[in-house]
């Protein structure tokens, strides 16, 4: 088993940390280059900031190793500070109407769940849930749960690819096919795929992509991308008009990039340090051959699912089919005060984990990443049997 990667990060040996889900951890190589950014801003900031001497140049690097890395072109690409950020970014973009329909599942993330309820009430459009059957079974039940709702009034249709509360894969291929059939925009929230699953988001071909390299991918807290195709680039709106804005040249940015790039990427003075870190955080998962280690967590993270499993008799929420590559199961629980068993997870045992309730499941959602060990998954199953049986 690959693992064994616990000295190259910063955490506590104090804690058994089981929620990389939630916000990352940054190994030690990554965190250094992300301070030399900082430095480098510090001793001669004007330089730095003006982005015909040197930012210009800094963040078009690292949107063509981060292309590389997620399978599309630079110029469709710029770097927001998060997921949400680059979702507000589509949801405020797009022209709705009262009556149109934003098409969703029942599975999405709490934030983005209030971003197009504001948009809904804002244009009087209509935000529709889609239920999810579990476990998930098949990607062509998946598929047509959700399309069974689509009508003529959808013009959104927006999916987690792996959601957060139930840690599933959506196989959203079929689907985003369908819609572009339909002239249904396509908007996915992939704040934790980037560095979890294979990406190719040219071949995706999702109108509106955003993700999180400060998860899976191991940068600092603050640096994500949004992904838009060409073909849409001109209904993106900033959510803070600056200096890269440019009204009068069609389709040209005020920085020589186009409207999409210069629009949103520069936008006054911010810390650019946690984006420049991202070719540091490609290297080292290269470096670390990270396939390999990635495999290692997925088979550490279904074993502990399986003897979670056996325990309890309740079972995963998804079937094995639609298991590939995850490093992030959400562990069902028997009937019990969530709340206190996260509290007490932690007070009495050290171990660092989301608890939760959803719907009528009660769920332990663990995360494996490199610094884990066996030991931690052992960890975890011996406090839950104290604390529930």
């Amino acid at each position: 088993m690959a693992l064994g990667l616990r000295e190259h990060f910063l955490l506590r040996d104090d804690v058994v940390f089981l929620n990389h889900g939630s916000f990352g951890a940054c190994p030690r190589p990554i965190f250094e280059d992300y301070q030399y950014w900082q430095l480098e801003l510090e001793k001669q900031p004007v330089e730095f900031m003006d982005q015909h001497r040197r930012s210009l140049k800094l963040i078009r690097n690292v949107r063509e190793r981060l292309g590389d890395f997620v399978g599309s072109h630079p110029n469709n690409l710029v770097g927001v500070t998060n997921a949400t950020t680059g979702l507000n970014i589509v949801a405020r973009s797009l022209q709705l109407n009262e009556g149109d329909e934003i098409l969703t599942t029942d599975h999405e993330y709490g934030a983005l769940e209030k971003t197009w309820t504001f948009i809904a009430r804002k244009t009087g459009a209509k935000y529709v849930h889609a239920e999810v059957p579990l476990p998930l079974a098949s990607a062509t039940e998946f598929t047509e749960a959700i399309w069974s709702k689509v009508t003529p009034q959808t013009k959104v249709l927006f999916l987690s690819h792996l959601t957060s509360a139930t840690a599933l894969t959506f196989p959203i291929e079929e689907l985003i096919q369908r819609a572009k059939d339909r002239g249904i925009w396509t908007v996915i929230d992939g704040a934790h795929a980037p560095g979890h699953i294979p990406l190719s988001l040219d071949a995706l071909d999702a109108d509106f992509y955003s993700g999180n390299c400060h998860k899976w991918m191991l940068t600092p807290k603050g640096s994500a991308f949004l992904h838009v195709q060409p073909r849409v680039q001109h209904l993106i709106e900033p959510l803070v008009v600056s200096h890269g804005w440019n009204p009068d040249a069609e389709g040209e940015g005020a920085l020589g990039n186009s409207r999409f790039i210069d629009s949103l990427e520069f936008q006054g003075t911010r810390d650019l340090a946690p984006l420049l870190a991202i070719p540091a955080a490609i290297d080292f998962l290269e470096k670390h051959h990270w396939a390999e280690v990635k495999q290692a967590c997925h088979q550490l993270v279904w074993q502990i699912a399986e003897e979670w499993s056996g325990i309890t008799g309740l079972n995963p929420l998804v079937e094995p089919e639609l298991r590939a590559g995850m490093q992030m199961v959400s562990l069902p629980l028997p009937e019990c005060d969530v709340g206190d068993i996260k509290n007490r997870l932690y007070d009495e045992f050290q171990i660092e984990i989301p608890v939760m309730r959803w719907k009528e499941h009660c769920i332990a959602r663990i995360s494996i990443q490199g610094y884990n060990t066996p030991a931690d998954g052992q960890c975890l199953l011996e406090a839950l049997k104290k604390l529930l049986y």
